[in-house]
Parts: structure tokens; sequence; C-alpha cells
């Protein structure tokens, strides 16, 4: 899609829709708007009396115009509350799908300066995103939006930095959704380090794998032992940016990347395994994160790491009670093969921490407990440091991406010592989420860690605010906007 920021007037601009955020104060209160309402010959005001537009949020009214170079004008409730970057980005997604089936939009921005523009940017992106891939024929959109122009008061060098900004982000979050949306059958764990190698050619970051043999050189028996099963075989993959100039922090991210998640020998119900194409959304967040800043060139040295496997039911397929020695030297029980995505993390994480990273954060849609404590919109966030964790909900904070802090309860370290291994890789039924975060600590040594389910919100049944339906790129923005907070 075409993106572009221009000071010229509501009443001048040429566009398919015009979206107009409005509050409970109404037109007289803005002087673009009076302008706009005197060029349509008071049809907007009629028609707030007509519908009652009390202007709270959710609230909208479409309009046909005339007199003015917009066929249509969508006013947009934002309610009386002084106006975010965040919710400059909730309006204009609203107004790009609502402009799903036209050519062409205009967004008046109700704020302008350079986090909202970024913002704005992000939303029109956002809200005009379709997964198309395997749509053939009539199926297939007759009319998508092409174009979308921003309005603001200024269109200076800072304003189009922040435009560029918002594209790259908006940019990372699709190709996140588009790999989380892909099906298992064409997104093998090799096709998911393919597109890792494709998008890491693209913008200048070296690209290195590990298939079989080289996982058992090192030896990630746990990891190995998960895709026993599969007819597929694993990748390791690690995504490296060094920015031009010195770093000043050193970042390592780890994905979980499962293409499919039968749940082993301790099969899944039919229902609960629909959607389980999306177990490889960590994978292909830290994918996102790592194109996102490379691309905005931020001053900080990223390590990008995934564990790409099937957890299937095949001959080989490791089981309950199975005993395998970890990356770092520990060994563990198997005590439900449906517990996977921890043992394919911990030898992931033992090798990102061979780098001595100043922070290890890993994405992960680890456990359905933590969707049960925190419901599908919000990831639970554990971690060992209390600054790191500080400073991630307040990055979050600022994007509108819903995290809370989950705690590491000692207590519950009990439940993971086995009678025959050093350790069992699961705990007892209460508090799951929860002993899935402590078996990870036990591979993370001193380094400043922390760990994030993104199981309810990286893949959703149904659209929510500014989240599609499907793959939903969550944590991407969070995870660049604390990376640019590190270096102020």
């Amino acid at each position: 899609m075409k993106l572009s920021l221009s000071t010229v007037a509501p009443t001048r601009v040429r566009a398919d829709l015009l979206a107009v955020a409005l509050t409970s104060k109404g037109i007289a209160k803005t002087k673009e708007l009076v302008e706009l309402d005197r060029a349509c010959g008071g049809t907007l005001t009629r028609a707030i009396r007509r519908d009652d537009f009390k202007g709270k949020p959710g609230e909208s009214v479409r309009i046909d115009v005339a007199g003015v170079g917009v066929e249509q004008i969508l006013l947009v409730g934002v309610g009386d509350a002084e106006l975010s970057a965040r919710d400059v980005r909730a309006f204009v997604h609203r107004a790009a799908s609502a402009a799903s089936k036209l050519r062409t939009l205009a967004v008046l921005l109700p704020i302008d300066d350079d986090d909202a523009i970024r913002a704005a940017a992000e939303g029109v992106l956002g809200g005009a995103y379709r997964y198309l891939t395997y749509l053939t024929g009539d199926r297939r959109p007759k009319r998508m939006l092409e174009g979308a122009t921003l309005l603001a008061s200024r269109s200076d060098a800072k304003a189009k930095a922040a435009l560029e900004r918002g594209q790259v982000l908006a940019d990372a979050i699709a190709l996140t959704r588009d790999l989380v949306n892909a099906p298992p059958n064409d997104l093998t764990p090799k096709a998911l380090a393919e597109a890792a190698k494709k998008a890491a050619r693209a913008h200048g970051l070296d690209y290195r794998q590990w298939d079989e043999k080289g996982l058992a050189k090192l030896g990630a028996n746990l990891f190995l032992a998960v895709n026993r099963g599969s007819a597929e075989e694993p990748r390791m993959v690690q995504l490296t940016y060094k920015p031009k100039r010195k770093a000043q922090k050193r970042v390592a991210f780890v994905g979980k990347g499962l293409t499919f998640d039968s749940g082993g020998l301790c099969i899944k119900p039919p229902g609960s395994m629909l959607e389980m194409k999306c177990d490889m959304a960590g994978a292909a967040t830290t994918i996102g994160i790592a194109i996102a800043a490379a691309r905005l060139e931020l001053p900080i040295e990223i390590h990008a790491f995934f564990g790409a496997a099937e957890n299937m039911t095949g001959a080989g397929a490791y089981r309950p009670g199975d005993v395998f020695k970890s990356a770092d030297g520990k060994t563990v029980e198997i005590i439900n093969t449906d517990a996977e995505g921890r043992l394919v993390l911990a030898d992931v994480l033992a090798q990102a921490v061979k780098l001595e990273p100043d922070y290890l954060i890993d994405h992960a849609t680890l456990t359905g407990a933590c969707m049960v404590a925190l419901g599908p919109w919000t990831a639970g966030l554990f971690a060992n440091d209390d600054e790191l964790a500080r400073r991630y909900l307040a990055a979050a904070d600022v994007e509108g991406e819903s995290y809370w802090r989950m705690p590491l309860t000692e207590d519950l370290r009990e439940s993971l010592k086995s009678d025959i291994a050093d350790l069992k890789h699961m705990g007892d039924r209460w508090g799951g989420a929860i002993t899935a975060a402590l078996f990870l600590r036990e591979f993370v040594g001193k380094t400043r860690w922390m760990h994030l389910d993104i199981a309810g919100p990286a893949f959703l049944e149904r659209a929510h605010e500014t989240s599609p339906k499907g793959g939903t790129g969550f944590g991407v923005l969070t995870a660049v906007r604390f990376l640019e907070q590190l270096v102020g």
C-alpha cells in the first residue's frame, strides 16, 4: 500500500473515504471540522443529530457527502480523555478496516507528534492487513485499499521519519502474522528456517542454522527428542544484527517454533489440535523483532534464536518416562509429551546464554494455564530481574500491548524434582504457567532473563481491538520500544 503524509486541508483532499476522530465536544470546537461541515452544507451536523452521535469510544457514523474531494466521511468517536499515540493507532486502524473495500483513504490525525504519526502508520497498515495467500478465484477480494493519506499539520523531516518507522514496524508485524497464519503442511520447520533466511538476507542480518546433525553435536537432546516422531527435520536458527556504530547493549531473543503440535503420544483432542499451527508464534515474533531492529538501525546488537520442530506421534516419538540430557548437561525426565515447547526452548536458551547477552528474552505460546489465569488478550511476564521487568512493562504501556507480571514462586520448584533425573520437565497441575517458567529458568544461569508466555494474544479466535482474528503479531511493538528505550 502507498502511504503518505500531507498538510492539505481536509476539504481539499481526494479519497474515497475521509476518517475523522470526534470527541463529545463535537464539531463546533474543532476548526477543521467546522470548515469541513460548512463545505458539506451542514451534512455532518445533521448526521450527528440524526444518529444521536455522542463521540464515545466505539461509536461511528458513515456519511455520504458532496462539495468536497471525498465521497464519504467516517466520524469515529474517541471519547473525552487526552489522546495518546495508542489511541491514534486504534482510530486509524478502525478507519482502515472500514475502508477495506475501497481504493483510497484519507485520515485527519487528531494529534500529530512523532509518536502519533508512527502509530498512525502502524494503524492504517495493520487495519488493512488480510491473509490472502490461499484464496483463489472469486474468493479473492475484488478491491483492496491501495493508498492512504495521513493529514497532519506538519510534514517535516522528523514527521516523515516517524512515518517510515511506523511502516517498518507494520511490515514486521505483517511478516509475523503471515508466518503464524501459514498452514503447517507448507510451513514445516525447514520452511520456517528458510523464511527467516530470506528475511535476513533481504535486510542485512547474518543467518546461521543447525540441522539435525548440528543439533546432535550441540548435545541438544531435549530439542531432538521432541522432533523424533516427525518425518520433518528440525532446525535451530540464529539471526544476528550488529549496528554499524558501537553497540550499546547486546540482547538475545529466543522463540518457540513448533510448526505443529499434535501433543505427541499424550495426544491432544481433535478440537485442541486445529489451531496448533500457531505454536510457532514465538519464533515468528522473534523474526519480526530482529528484522525491525535491523531496519530501524538500532544501536543494539541483536541475536534472535528459534527452535523449529514438529511434535508428532511417529514410531520414534519420545515417551513419558524417558530421560534425556540437555545441551547444558542437566538430565530431564519426561512427564507429558504435550509439554514439548519448554524442552525445545531449554536447549535453545542454553545456546543463547553462551553469548553472554545483557538481556535474554524468550517468547513462547507455552501454556494453556497462562490463558486460564490471564485470558486471551494478556501475556504472562516472568523475570529474574526486577529492572528488566519494569522496563518491559513500561514499553508495553506505551504500545498498548497487555502483559501481566507473574511470580516465580520458589515453593513450586519442589514439584520439578525427579526421583531418577536432575529434574522433571513438568510440575503439578496447579501453577502450570509458573512451573513452566521455573523449568526454563534452570537453563539461563545468571543471565538477566525474561520469559513471555504469549499463548493467548499471539493467535485469536476473533478480532479484538487492533488485533485481527488469527495471527496477531503481538509482542513486536513492545520489544522494539524496549530496545529503543534502552538507548534513551
